[in-house]
């Protein structure tokens, strides 16, 4: 950050007085600008047996495929943006259910949450950020071809708690150096 965008005049870096962090402080103004963590908001669809998954036609993870999810917007509640997203990127209406993973992507400033959703019909196709949506049995699942780390994660839990019927609120934080991007599983 360069200039104020309350007033236009330069801001500095420094920790304001009762703060305990560096922010950017407008050397006019006066106005602190605070940064925080965006917000991604998704679900993780289920039809029966299968989960639907979508094939990214963006980046990062071009090609790649995830769960509906995304940047929250002003105005919105995460439910909210979760059903959002699922329509734009699977074009599939979904009954949400419980929160199932909260992740705490602290090296890009992210907090991602999951919903369990169900389809009621498989009736989906690929939105305009999605090159192709499918829905998966647990063993057609393309590991490999996972964008990322945070998907592939609510993914095996959600397979390994569907054995029990039982789906607690998991929350994860995520402070290592690796990006969550990696289509490695974590």
């Amino acid at each position: 950050m360069n200039y104020c965008s309350q007033c236009g005049a330069a801001v500095q870096q420094k920790i304001p007085e009762g703060d305990n962090r560096p922010r950017y402080v407008c050397n006019q103004c006066e106005t602190i600008h605070y940064q925080n963590p965006r917000i991604i908001a998704g679900c993780l669809p289920i039809y029966q047996d299968q989960v639907l998954l979508c094939k990214r036609a963006i980046e990062p993870g071009y090609g790649l495929w995830t769960l509906p999810a995304g940047f929250m917007e002003n105005g919105e509640t995460t439910r909210e943006g979760a059903i959002r997203e699922t329509r734009e990127e699977a074009c599939a209406t979904v009954d949400l259910k419980e929160l199932y993973t909260i992740t705490s992507i602290t090296p890009i400033n992210q907090v991602q949450m999951f919903y369990l959703a169900e389809l009621a019909r498989p009736e989906f196709a690929a939105g305009e950020e999605t090159l192709e949506a499918q829905l998966f049995y647990e063993h057609e699942i393309p590991w490999e071809q996972i964008a990322f780390r945070t998907v592939t994660n609510a993914l095996k839990l959600y397979f390994e708690d569907r054995k029990q019927g039982v789906f607690p609120l998991r929350h994860i934080d995520f402070h290592g150096k690796k990006k969550p991007f990696s289509p490695t599983a974590a």
